[in-house]
């Protein structure tokens, strides 16, 4: 048998590194513990550059971009699959009122304790994701109606009942409105028609007095125009399990 050639040791030299520490050390990553310019090492740095770019900075959730990609193999392996799954959209209540009464600092902690709160409240293989300012998402798979319910109501008595110390002596509590929508099994959806679903509940939490859950019925019966031209469509995640 010919002898495998051996794979090439990382050369070190020339590479500009700083910034890719300084960046890790300003986010408060922990620095590979190896020997600088080892393999293990380089691969400790990639490692955590990469845990970085998919997670959010102030609250150490998933952050946008993650969600998006998430959701599409999500919606897809429903697709597929058939099991149901649920997306979450959150809103924390009269948010900008906490910035403009206590500051944004305060506001920050308010962001993190209310990750906190969700990640507290999920199983493991769901998805918290902040994805944008007040705005967070949950991708549960398989879910059935009655657990995502139950659960979506844990989150929301879990964030009412939090106190938020924002202060030496102050403390201050927020509420979140909730809105959820099951992802079409056996049909080829997209993750913007799971995102609007989901939005429709929401704004019905919102405008129906805030600190409340809407879920729309996990058997949705209107498959839209866009779902049917997709239904006989190709995946570009057909081969992920």
């Amino acid at each position: 048998m010919p002898r495998s050639t051996p794979a090439p040791k990382p050369a070190v030299r020339g590479l500009r590194l700083d910034q890719a520490l300084q960046l890790l050390r300003q986010a408060g990553h922990e620095l590979p513990a190896d020997a600088p310019g080892s393999e293990a090492w380089l691969q400790g740095l990639i490692d955590s550059l990469v845990d970085l770019s998919s997670r959010d900075a102030l609250t150490g959730l998933a952050n946008r971009r993650s969600f998006e990609l998430a959701l599409a193999r999500e919606i897809d392996r429903v697709a597929r699959v058939g099991e149901p799954a649920l997306l979450l959209g959150l809103d924390i209540d009269h948010f900008k009122q906490v910035n403009d009464t206590h500051g944004h600092a305060s506001g920050d902690l308010v962001l993190k304790a209310v990750a906190t709160a969700l990640l507290e409240c999920v199983r493991p293989m769901d998805m918290v994701a902040r994805v944008g300012g007040e705005e967070f998402a949950i991708v549960m798979p398989n879910c059935p109606a009655a657990f995502g319910e139950a659960v979506a109501e844990r989150v929301r008595r879990r964030v009412e009942a939090m106190p938020v110390q924002i202060g030496t002596r102050k403390q201050i509590r927020v509420s979140v409105s909730i809105g959820g929508a099951f992802a079409p099994q056996w049909v080829r959806s997209s993750p913007a028609l799971w995102i609007e679903r989901a939005d429709v509940q929401l704004y019905r939490a919102k405008t129906g007095g805030r600190n409340r859950v809407c879920l729309e019925p996990s058997a949705v019966s209107v498959v839209s125009a866009e779902e049917k031209a997709l239904l006989f469509g190709i995946s570009q995640y057909q081969d992920i399990e």
